[in-house]
């Protein structure tokens, strides 16, 4: 069950009250069996997450869809935003990307069954971290990557910032085996779309000159993320509390960039 659904309250810092399930699905095509093990699953999230599944909505449709709407409750005071970073804030991503080329290898039949559990693996990692990075003074200002991509996320936060995002891509995290989906084509629509709505903000190359980004970087620093991880920027002087915070997480993250001051491009890729 993937821990998108949740992303809202726990990037806010907050606590979670009870999710409403919502279940589309095309009843003459798919027996009711299967559908009652969907929302077996989305409970169990709930359940993962310590609130109840108080209830939902379903409808028939062409292809089955399911989600959670969460409530919950935030303090003001830990309260996140993407467009409060500052010049020399580094830049940490919480999971790997390639959620996106995985899951399209999979609808391609591509997919080798060792790899099966890649993606889905990490689309059950709930964003747990984020409510205690909501506490920390250090974190100035944090997201969660998700449908837009690394890069379309970090356009955002560097444009309400008023900086520009210095991004390291082979500092990047990414999936086991994505780079072999990548070469065999298993990149969703969705990636050209991204890259066509926000590619004329991206600066590539080492003199940041506006040259192109090559196809494999496309592929993955635009990839759309289903549950994908938290994108947290950090002040130098906090770094030492948010590793700390890391690690009561098991998490041990290295930087894939920086803030710096805003130049020609919302994001440099180098």
């Amino acid at each position: 069950m993937p821990a998108a659904e949740t992303s809202i309250w726990i990037r806010a810092c907050g606590w979670p009250l009870l999710a409403i399930a919502i279940l589309g699905w095309p009843v003459k095509l798919l027996p009711p069996e299967v559908a009652r093990e969907v929302v077996a699953g989305g409970r169990r999230a709930c359940e993962d997450a310590g609130i109840p599944l108080a209830g939902g909505h379903s409808i028939d449709a062409p292809e089955p869809i399911f989600g959670l709407a969460v409530t919950g409750v935030v303090d003001r005071a830990h309260l996140k935003r993407n467009d409060t970073a500052t010049a020399g804030c580094r830049l940490y991503l919480t999971k790997p990307l390639g959620i996106g080329v995985l899951t399209t290898a999979e609808k391609q039949g591509k997919l080798r069954a060792e790899d099966v559990h890649l993606a889905r693996d990490w689309m059950c990692v709930l964003n747990r971290p984020g409510s205690r990075f909501g506490k920390l003074a250090g974190v100035r200002a944090m997201t969660d990557v998700t449908g837009f991509g690394l890069l379309g996320h970090l356009v955002e936060m560097a444009d309400g910032s008023r900086l520009t995002a210095r991004l390291d891509h082979a500092a990047v995290p990414l999936l086991p085996e994505v780079l072999r989906y990548v070469e065999a084509g298993c990149v969703p629509g969705g990636t050209q779309r991204n890259f066509d709505s926000y590619g004329a903000r991206i600066g590539a190359g080492i003199d940041n000159q506006g040259g192109a980004l090559s196809e494999v970087q496309r592929a993955l620093l635009c990839d759309p993320q289903t549950s994908g991880g938290l994108l947290v920027a950090v002040e130098p002087e906090g770094e030492a509390g948010f590793h700390a915070a890391c690690a009561e997480f098991g998490l041990a993250l290295a930087p894939v960039g920086e803030f710096v001051a805003q130049g020609r491009y919302a994001v440099e890729v180098i």
